[in-house]
């Protein structure tokens, strides 16, 4: 083992050494290293650079009470019960998403800001406070809840200045794992945790939780925030209470991936301009704000972005704009276009290692895709940065619900956190699971016709809705075949496959299958109806492949097949 270069004498850690040492049997019979460093002292020997305990390259009475400090929190038991009360800082807990610190109080300022930490002891409770938007309309007050160890046990609509919320109480020791997290949005009010107070024995009874190894944030609009996702009916309007962040794509796709995160999002609010009715929305603007802790006035101070570094930033802004676009698009989408890049750059001073990845299209817009892509391009080709991509959303679908007012249901929620869990895997070089994914939905979609004598047409709608008409069906099955190709599929991978199906022709048996390059992984037949029929069944892969979907509608003469809802969704 190397050596450090200098002696240290007895002397120099003499009186408050020994006072240690001969304090702390039970503690020295537990270190190796403290008994060491007793015999160090005694025997005046060199030292290894290992005692150097408080790494400030000198070796002294200081490194004795930072190993005391070790050995203290390791064995963290001081015999003595007390209650005390602590500050949801940084010493104590992880802080999550923007928040705000003043007066000792910690302001949750965004959806999913959050604090995490364990807490060791008989007792515990937290006090949560309220700012001004406790006396706002009840539709409109900030929504929050406390978690113990995963199950939420606190779940409320803040209507109060200050509340008290019990999250231990045992009459011994235990550790508990808790998390207060905003769920509604920001521009709806804050809530702050004021105080933590813990009845225990030990010397450091709270703990930040360990931070991940992977950080994202999210800009966004009503979407991110989870507006109205827990909604009844797509009829129904606006309040906080239906408005669950955890149930967020955001928040979904940090869990995938067992990442922090953060989000900046507003509802209503756009690029160049937010929800409109035709004129510019100016108040509304993402670019504006982005660099606030939030947009509100008590809360509307810079963010510190050098001392929460993203790994990787989603930017999912459009569809607002698109209400304004709407009203005449090919005149104002240049505007759109220009201000957009000059967000990717904003974005890129704020966040200069991440990488950025631009989404919109959830609840349609798909026209403002192509100009988000547009911009994307020129800011690449311009600053050539090569850490920006941009890729499409699923669009939601009636057949996965609807939230308050048309927004995403939770399933078109998980279902998004699914594709950009993949998106991100992708960007960062990691391999993806693909659990989750829709392994159609990228796919082609086309009527293969074997037979020259046979004849058939077919459509493919907007939402992927395949119809097919016969008039001759040929002689085979494989004369006439619908073909959804290209689809990757995973070796052990377990796939389900779904889709609904209708025929004015009831009673024909259609065979299909999923056929690799060399295996059929899956055969069945469907029997039409006239009334619309839904087909559900699983199956494992053994090889990583290419496959198609295959349904032989040959030998079917004057026959229609509309086929809705195609999913192959990998889930195992």
């Amino acid at each position: 083992m190397a050596k450090n270069n200098f002696i240290i004498p007895v002397f120099a850690l003499s009186l408050s050494a020994a006072a240690f040492l001969s304090s702390s049997n039970d503690v020295i019979a537990s270190s190796d290293k403290l008994q060491n460093i007793n015999s160090v002292i005694l025997s005046e020997i060199e030292l290894s650079v290992d005692y150097d305990i408080n790494k400030d390259k000198a070796i002294d009475i200081f490194d004795v009470a930072a190993l005391r400090k070790d050995i203290n929190d390791k064995y963290n038991d001081t015999g003595i019960v007390a209650t005390s009360d602590y500050s949801a800082t940084a010493d104590n807990v992880k802080l999550i998403g923007r928040n705000y610190i003043n007066d000792g109080t910690t302001w949750l300022t965004q959806s999913g800001s959050a604090v995490e930490f364990s807490v060791t002891g008989t007792n515990a409770e937290i006090t949560i406070v309220g700012d001004s938007s406790v006396n706002s309309d009840e539709k409109y007050r900030p929504r929050y809840a406390v978690i113990v160890n995963d199950e939420v046990i606190k779940d409320v609509i803040m209507g109060e200045s200050e509340q008290t919320v019990e999250i231990l109480s045992s009459a011994s020791n235990q550790t508990v794992n808790v998390k207060v997290i905003l769920l509604s949005e920001g521009a709806m009010g804050c809530v702050g945790v004021s105080n933590i107070s813990i009845t225990s024995d030990k010397t450091n009874p709270i703990k930040p939780l360990p931070k991940k190894n992977l950080k994202i944030e999210f800009i966004g609009d009503s979407i991110t925030c989870a507006y109205g996702v827990e909604a009844d009916s797509n009829y129904d309007p606006f309040t906080t209470s239906t408005e669950n962040f955890m149930k967020s794509y955001a928040y979904l796709t940090a869990d995938i991936l067992d990442a922090d995160y953060s989000a900046v999002c507003y509802s209503g609010h756009g690029i160049i301009s937010g929800y409109s009715t035709g004129e510019k929305v100016t108040e509304s603007l993402m670019p504006d704000y982005y660099g606030l802790i939030n947009k509100n006035s008590n809360y509307a101070y810079d963010w510190d972005f050098e001392n929460n570094a993203n790994d990787v930033v989603i930017i999912n802004l459009g569809t607002n704009d698109s209400s304004y676009l709407s009203y005449g698009f090919e005149e104002r989408s240049p505007e759109f276009i220009t201000e957009y890049e000059k967000f990717l750059y904003d974005v890129r001073k704020k966040n200069p290692d991440a990488y950025i990845i631009c989404t919109v299209g959830t609840m349609g817009g798909t026209e403002v895709y192509d100009l988000i892509a547009e911009a994307v391009s020129n800011y690449t080709t311009t600053s050539g940065d090569k850490k920006v991509s941009h890729y499409l959303s699923t669009v939601q679908n009636q057949a996965d619900g609807y939230g308050a007012d048309w927004h995403p249901s939770e399933v078109t929620q998980q279902n998004s956190a699914y594709v950009l869990a993949d998106k991100i895997c992708n960007v960062l070089g990691i391999e993806s699971s693909q659990i989750g994914l829709n392994m159609t939905e990228n796919s082609e979609y086309e009527l293969v016709i074997n037979n020259p004598d046979a004849y058939a047409a077919s459509y493919v709608g907007y939402d992927k809705s395949f119809w097919i008409n016969t008039t001759n069906g040929g002689e085979d099955i494989t004369d006439i075949i619908a073909e959804i190709s290209d689809i990757q599929l995973k070796k052990d991978g377990r796939y389900k496959l779904e889709f609904d199906y209708t025929s004015s022709t009831a009673g024909v048996s259609i065979p299909f299958e999923i056929k690799g390059i060399n295996n059929s992984y899956y055969n069945e037949k469907l029997i039409t109806s006239s009334e619309k029929q839904h087909f559900s069944d699983t199956f494992t892969v053994f090889e990583n492949d290419t496959a198609d979907l295959l349904f032989y509608i040959g030998c079917n003469d004057s026959f229609n097949l509309t086929l809705s809802n195609i999913k192959l969704i990998k889930i195992e």
